[in-house]
């Protein structure tokens, strides 16, 4: 996996490279990233003007996630998933084969149904082993039905402060929380602790100068 510095993921053997992935893996992100242009001609997935750089601007954004996670998660999640960023690409790499992650379960929730369409035409063509949840992430339904997990991930969902409080019915006390932001997450975060128990890390981004990993601990809710 790369290390934290910035990185220019071009395609899919500069990104074998940096990521230490399988050509096998590669390939199987360079179908992904060939739907997403074909769906993105009827369906908003990304913003138009981040399709050509989509191996740095999302392949390589989402995988950065995998080199901060523990060695055996059994469970990811990923809330508000939209084009599969980062869950789908977190999914095909964890379980590539050989990998030392794989056997993990990776859970996709996406209200858009069209969205989750596309996640499903994505799986089918890669194999990506995932469970997608076509449901809000606060229903009661959708918390049952995924239970308690080990990484909740996200990107462009929402602010921190709100993507704590929608992670907090999936996690225990060892759930870690991986989500991307931008230039304004020391704020998001001085917010959200106006208002959560919680314990954080900023994480430089290697696909952005600007942007952060918070990497988050403890978010459970101790009363239950």
């Amino acid at each position: 996996m790369a290390r934290d510095t910035q990185l220019e993921s071009t395609g899919p053997d500069g990104f074998a490279t940096q990521f230490s992935v399988s050509r096998e893996t590669a390939a199987k992100l360079e179908t992904y990233v060939a739907l997403l242009r074909q769906w993105q001609k009827t369906i908003n997935l990304v913003a138009p003007s981040t399709l050509a750089t989509a191996w740095h601007r999302h392949i390589a954004d989402s995988a950065q996630l995998v080199n901060h996670s523990p060695a055996s998660p059994k469970h990811w999640l990923d809330l508000g998933s939209g084009a599969g960023f980062p869950g789908l690409v977190i999914a095909l790499i964890v379980n590539a084969a050989g990998s030392p992650r794989a056997g993990s379960t990776v859970t996709l929730v996406e209200s858009d149904v069209r969205k989750c369409a596309f996640l499903r035409e994505v799986a089918r063509n890669t194999g990506a082993v995932v469970d997608i949840v076509a449901a809000r992430i606060e229903s009661p339904a959708t918390q049952s039905r995924v239970g308690s997990v080990d990484i909740v991930t996200s990107r462009a969902l929402a602010p921190l402060r709100d993507l704590i409080s929608y992670a907090r019915p999936f996690a225990g006390p060892d759930t870690l929380g991986l989500f991307l932001k931008g230039r304004d997450a020391e704020r998001e975060l001085s917010e959200a602790r106006l208002s959560l128990p919680f314990e954080a890390d900023l994480v430089p981004s290697c696909t952005d100068p600007a942007g952060r990993i918070v990497i988050v601990r403890g978010f459970h809710d101790q009363s239950s």
